[in-house]
């Protein structure tokens, strides 16, 4: 998919039901996207991985635990649920959210991230000046998610990436070079781009991102 998109356009809220989609970023880590209508819900249930839940559109609450303790999430929230913990959501007014299954344990989480704690992705990471910052999240051997600040007049000279990849625009705006083509990104937008695909991002002011990548 080489173009600018918002995952609410690609899993629309529709009234009274709850919609999946298979991102088809990958075989080794499911990645989903979540479409829950007004005042709908998912029961409880728990995986036997790490769960990692990123806010897309609106509003939901995830129950975590034996005791379903409430945290909410809304666009650019992220929520890590560990292995053999249940979890479930609803939302009043209707959500979208991006659901990624780490299926192996042997991760490397940033000792920043709090299990079971809302945190918005934006703020974990900082500008420097005239620099670009890079916060690892999570990472094995089959996938990896960074947050990325960009400083004004700063950007990444033009590169293959060895897997798929998906870009969450956090702040403010940038510049995607994707196979000698320009795509302007804004907060709450996504771009996707296919592994060993040519691309370079290019700060249009200050500029964060978290970066999915998978590796097959």
């Amino acid at each position: 998919m080489d173009k600018v998109f918002k995952i609410e356009d690609l899993r629309p809220i529709r009234d009274e039901m709850t919609v999946s989609r298979n991102s088809r970023l990958s075989d080794k880590t499911p990645i989903t996207y979540f479409s829950l209508g007004k005042g709908t819900s998912i029961s409880q249930e728990s995986y036997d991985n790490t769960t990692v839940y990123i806010g897309a559109k609106g509003c939901a609450d995830f129950l975590i635990g034996a005791y379903a303790a409430k945290h909410t999430i809304s666009e650019g929230d992220m929520l890590v649920v560990p292995s053999k913990i249940l979890c479930g959501v609803t939302t009043e007014t209707g959500c979208i959210y991006t659901e990624i299954i780490i299926k192996k344990e042997n991760n490397n989480m940033n000792k920043i991230i709090k299990s079971g704690e809302v945190m918005k992705l934006k703020d974990l990471i900082s500008y420097e000046d005239g620099s670009i910052t890079n916060i690892d999240v999570v990472s094995n051997d089959t996938m990896k998610f960074v947050l990325m600040a960009f400083d004004e007049g700063t950007g990444l000279t033009p590169h293959r990436a060895p897997g798929n990849a998906i870009i969450f625009a956090l702040e403010g705006k940038a510049v995607i070079d994707y196979e000698g083509k320009d795509y302007t990104i804004s907060a709450g937008e996504n771009f996707r781009f296919d592994k060993n695909g040519l691309h370079s991002v290019t700060a249009d002011g200050r500029f964060k991102m978290g970066l999915l990548l998978v590796l097959e």
